[in-house]
């Protein structure tokens, strides 16, 4: 036999819910979060240190003191 229709409102909170879940899509790998690029203008502390670092490796192309 055919189950009658019963409109979603008048469903109790368990078949709403199981409805619902059923609406729902899987994002896969799709992470749905918003990525903020950050702001290359600011000052980023991690960066200055790695940029120090580098350039103490290379040593300094330019030396100003006094040469004796």
């Amino acid at each position: 036999m055919k189950q009658k229709y019963v409109p979603l409102e008048k469903r109790s909170k368990k078949q709403q819910k199981e409805f619902h879940a059923m609406q729902r899509k899987d994002w896969g790998n799709l992470n749905p979060v918003t990525k903020k690029l950050p702001n290359a203008k600011a000052y980023n502390r991690k960066k200055a240190e790695r940029w120090r670092i580098d350039n103490e490796s290379r040593g300094s192309a330019f030396f100003i003191g006094k040469i004796a």
